[in-house]
C-alpha cells in the first residue's frame, strides 16, 4: 500500500521510573514499560491502523539501554505517502519530550523485517563504582546508573579467569532466573565476549573526587531471563573473595538454577544494553520510484 510503511527504530532510555521495556497490561496501576510511552507516541501521529510495538530485547525494571529497537507498522491517513526517517525521529521525540526516551535514528525496512529475530547479536555494559559508602558520594549523572561498592578494589584477574569461563557456548541454565518461558527457551546460549575493562564516571573530567569504575561487557546473539545480572553477580562475587573461580565454574557446570547462590544477583540499576546489531542488507528497503512528493510533515510535531 502506498500509504503503509514498516519501520525499525532504536531508541535509548534510563529505566530508573519504567517498569521495564514491554508494555504494561492496562489493569496494573503504576509505572508504565518504556513501550507503553512509545506507542503512545506513535499513536500520536495519527495512523489509521492499531500501533504494535515488537520490541526486540527485553529489559527489566531499573535497567537501561543506549540502543534498544524495535518495529512497527504505520498506515497514514488521506493515503499520505510514509513519513522519512527523519520526520518520523523528530516527531516521536517531540511527544516523548516529558519522558527519559529518545529515539535516535530510524530506518524503514521490509515488510518481512522482524526486529527481534533479524538481530544478529546483543551487546550489554555492567557498570561498577568501587569505594563508593553511601550513593551520595556519587556524582548525579551516575546515580542510578551504575553499582557502587564499599569496596575499594577487586581481585580483576579472578575476575577475568573466572569470565573465560563463560565464553563459547554453554548450558547456561544456572545463570537464569525463574520465569514463565523456562520451559520455552533452550539454556544453551554462546556467549561471544565477557569482558572486564577499566571504566570511569561519566563526569569524570569534572567531578571533585575520583572514583574508580569497572565495565564488564557480555556480548551474545539473545541472553536467559536475568543471565546478565546473574553472571555479573557471580563474577563480582569472585572478585570479592565471596567465590572461587573454582565455584563460579562448578555453578556453571551444575546447569541447574538452584544452584546458584542466594544474595549475589547484581542488581539492575548498573545495567546498559549498549547494542543490538543487524546485518546491513536486512535493513535495506528498495522503494519504487513514485511521483507523489512528500508532503510537509511539520504539522505532526505540533499536536
Amino acid at each position: 500500500m502506498h500509504n503503509w510503511a514498516r519501520y525499525l527504530i532504536f531508541f535509548q532510555y534510563i529505566g530508573t521510573k519504567y517498569r521495564g521495556v514491554v508494555k504494561v497490561p492496562s489493569h496494573q496501576l503504576g509505572n508504565k514499560g518504556v513501550q507503553d510511552h512509545l506507542e503512545e507516541a506513535i499513536q500520536r501521529l495519527r495512523p489509521l491502523n492499531p500501533v504494535s510495538l515488537l520490541v526486540s530485547s527485553r529489559t527489566d525494571t531499573g535497567v537501561h539501554a543506549l540502543s534498544n529497537s524495535a518495529h512497527f507498522d504505520l498506515q497514514r491517513k488521506n493515503n499520505n505517502p510514509p513519513f522519512t526517517e527523519d520526520i518520523l525521529v523528530q516527531a516521536l521525540n517531540f511527544h516523548l519530550k516529558a519522558e527519559q526516551i529518545r529515539v535516535t535514528h530510524a530506518h524503514r525496512v521490509p515488510d518481512n523485517f522482524h526486529a527481534r529475530f533479524r538481530a544478529q547479536s546483543r551487546t550489554y555494559i555492567y557498570r561498577i563504582a568501587l569505594g563508593v559508602t553511601h550513593h551520595s558520594l556519587l556524582p548525579l549523572t551516575d546515580e542510578n546508573l551504575c553499582w557502587s561498592l564499599r569496596n575499594t578494589e577487586l581481585d580483576i584477574d579472578a575476575m577475568r579467569e573466572a569470565a573465560a569461563l563463560l565464553v563459547g557456548t554453554h548450558d547456561f541454565s544456572s545463570f537464569r532466573a525463574v520465569n514463565s518461558d523456562m520451559p520455552f527457551k533452550s539454556p544453551v546460549k554462546t556467549m561471544d565476549v565477557v569482558a572486564i575493562q577499566p571504566g570511569s564516571s561519566f563526569v569524570h573530567s569534572h567531578f571533585h573526587r575520583e572514583i574508580q569504575f569497572w565495565e564488564l561487557t557480555f556480548k551474545s546473539r539473545s541472553f536467559l531471563y536475568k543471565q546478565v545480572r546473574r553472571m555479573t553477580g557471580a563474577l563480582v562475587a569472585a572478585g570479592r573473595g565471596l567465590l572461587s573461580v573454582s565455584q563460579v565454574k562448578q555453578i556453571l557446570d551444575s546447569r541447574d538454577t538452584l544452584a546458584y547462590p542466594q544474595g549475589v544477583v547484581a542488581p539492575a540499576q548498573g545495567l546498559f544494553l549498549k547494542s543490538v546489531d543487524y546485518e546491513e542488507s536486512d535493513l535495506q528497503f528498495f522503494q519504487q520510484p513514485d511521483s507523489t512528493d512528500e508532503p510537509n510533515n511539520s504539522c505532526y510535531l505540533n499536536k
